[in-house]
């Protein structure tokens, strides 16, 4: 696999190192850009053997595919400087906000599409969308579900949905810390030791959404299967209940989307 990632920061390593783990070092023929000489020595030190460098031109060059991973408001300077350098390549585009109209009108050499992973990625659990629609071909979005697949589930979507699954799924994982963080918080107050606390929470989280995911059952029914009447349950329920926490990681996701879409109008 001939690769090259253009902005390795966290969630463009994250999926070098997903793809790492899946196919192998020796496999992956990878070339890595990043515009801070600092980060550009860390890189070196965790990725000898790969191609680091500052010039995104030198990173595409003799590459298959290329993946788009700088800040939203570097895409367009990246791929208008690259222009023809381009031409034929699979460029994936995981910039928040930003539509695949203007990527494609930035790189119209390109076979533009246009995605977003999350942080598990480079432990091959991700959640990868891509979005599909009449300017996408059906070819190009099998070649990235093909290559993404291997670090998570691969769905896709309708571009209109990006936005909201942006700051559901790539977004999320920073609101489930954020929930984890804080369960654990709570038994550490009631003496429970910090490293046991977090371990039972991160593995009580993580077999409860494979329970979901393997079920198919609505969240309210399982939840339901743990709740009895004036039990322990219950009780923390309505705590829960009284600090409004539905509304308030409902508009969490509603306000993340908002600020996505927002990225994509500038």
């Amino acid at each position: 696999m001939k690769l090259a990632i253009l902005g390795c920061g966290q969630m463009g390593e994250a999926l070098l190192k997903g793809l790492l783990a899946a196919y192998g070092a020796d496999a992956v023929d990878a070339a890595i850009t990043t515009k801070f000489d600092d980060h550009e020595q860390e890189l070196r030190s965790r990725y000898p053997r790969m191609l680091v460098t500052q010039d995104n031109s030198a990173a595409v060059k003799g590459r298959d595919v290329v993946v788009l991973a700088v800040n939203p408001d570097a895409a367009r300077e990246v791929l208008m400087t690259l222009g023809t350098e381009l031409e034929g390549k699979l460029l994936v585009c995981i910039c928040a906000g930003i539509p695949t109209d203007k990527i494609r009108s930035w790189a119209p050499s390109a076979r533009v599409v246009r995605g977003m992973p999350n942080l598990p990625c480079q432990i091959r659990q991700g959640t990868i969308a891509l979005a599909t629609g009449e300017a996408t071909a059906e070819a190009d979005i099998n070649e990235a579900k093909e290559l993404f697949s291997k670090v998570g589930m691969c769905l896709e979507i309708k571009e209109k949905y990006m936005d909201i699954v942006t700051a559901l799924a790539a977004s999320g994982p920073a609101f489930a810390f954020v929930i984890l963080e804080a369960l654990a918080d709570g038994a550490v107050m009631v003496g429970l030791p910090r490293k046991l606390a977090a371990r039972l929470t991160a593995q009580m989280i993580q077999g409860s959404a494979r329970l979901l995911l393997e079920t198919g059952a609505h969240p309210a029914e399982l939840k339901d299967q743990v709740t009895t009447p004036g039990g322990i349950t219950t009780a923390g329920l309505l705590e829960m209940e009284d600090g409004r926490i539905r509304s308030t990681l409902a508009r969490t996701v509603q306000k993340a989307a908002s600020r996505a879409q927002k990225l994509g109008e500038d």
